[in-house]
């Protein structure tokens, strides 16, 4: 297996962990330039900044290294951990309330050099 070239971090992204995992999983595996078409046609919520941040993988990889050609990259591994909850009220029937939780979660991506 090669080593990983770049990496880049998204966190506290709104939105839940399971339903990022969707989009994820659509590119894990695949060469650069895929992954991008495929993150620009999919319409899921999550699906823009999860672009966004590999294209800033991309970025990183020809900071750190000029000679790196972008179309000989591939996403190496990309994960999505759960961030924090934000905690909510929301008014109920009888002067009750329930809890509303706000998910959040963070999203990694590693770029490594095709073999």
């Amino acid at each position: 297996m090669s080593e990983i070239v770049s990496s880049a971090t998204i966190r506290h992204l709104r939105g839940s962990a399971q339903k990022a995992r969707l989009v994820v999983d659509l590119i894990r595996g695949k060469r650069v330039g895929e992954a991008q078409w495929v993150l620009a046609s999919t319409k899921k919520y999550a699906a823009a900044p999860i672009k966004k941040l590999l294209d800033s993988a991309i970025a990183n990889a020809i900071d750190k290294d000029a000679s790196v050609n972008p179309d000989q990259l591939i996403v190496r591994s990309v994960f999505v951990d759960e961030g924090f909850r934000m905690k909510r009220v929301r008014p109920a029937p009888m002067g009750r309330a329930y809890r509303v939780q706000k998910r959040t979660c963070h999203i990694t991506v590693q770029l490594g050099r095709e073999e």
